[in-house]
């Protein structure tokens, strides 16, 4: 049995209700435990203490993350939460440093995590079409959703010393989310997030 760290971080904001990002919650929480894990959520939407959410952090794992794209960042809400979070984790288990030494300054930047043995993984929600990503001549180059927006946040937990589990990216889910798409998104991750806790967490 393992421990799982959720964090949803879809928020509630203008015309955005956080509705998919609650949905695909569940769906984690809801398979975890039927494979025998341990599981905690917290919904940044609810108010929280820093310091209880870092012991969180040390607890768990692994911490799986929820989030929309908006404007080509994480929403508003769920960097507060992480400025907070990772503050009352320094040199409390989430960060020592930055890694480096005064004398030698130039090397091994971003290597002073606390959190090695750990894993992380993420799973993004966008209006953008897979396309996007993916055909030449369109909006993203040619950049996976992981090289490109989110690149920083692996960059992020790489820092405090979690592992990445690869993740999921919804897609299109503003225009074009029908009930046979997110039929299909459900299986479809399901089907991802087993395979995941299988080949790299040990679930038999």
């Amino acid at each position: 049995m393992k421990k799982i760290f959720i964090i949803n971080g879809g928020q509630t904001f203008a015309h955005s209700g956080g509705l998919f990002n609650n949905t695909v919650t569940n769906w984690t929480a809801d398979t975890l435990r039927e494979l025998g894990h341990e599981v905690r959520i917290t919904n940044i939407n609810n108010p929280y203490t820093p310091a209880a959410e870092a012991e969180n952090y040390k607890w768990a794992d692994v911490i799986i993350y929820h989030t929309p794209i908006w404007w080509f960042q994480v929403p508003n809400g769920l960097k507060k939460y992480i400025d907070e979070v990772f503050t009352a984790g320094h040199n409390n288990g989430i960060y020592a440093n930055d890694g480096r030494s005064r004398k030698n300054p130039d090397i091994n930047y971003g290597t002073g995590g606390l959190m090695q043995g750990k894993h992380y993984m993420v799973t993004s929600s966008w209006n953008a079409p897979q396309t996007a990503f993916t055909l030449a001549g369109e909006f993203f180059d040619e950049h996976s959703e992981d090289e490109g927006v989110l690149f920083g946040f692996h960059k992020m937990n790489q820092f405090i010393g979690l592992t990445k589990l690869e993740g999921f990216h919804f897609h299109d889910l503003e225009k074009n989310c029908t009930a046979a798409r997110l039929q299909a998104y459900h299986q479809d991750y399901i089907a991802h997030l087993k395979k995941q806790f299988t080949n790299f967490i040990g679930v038999s």
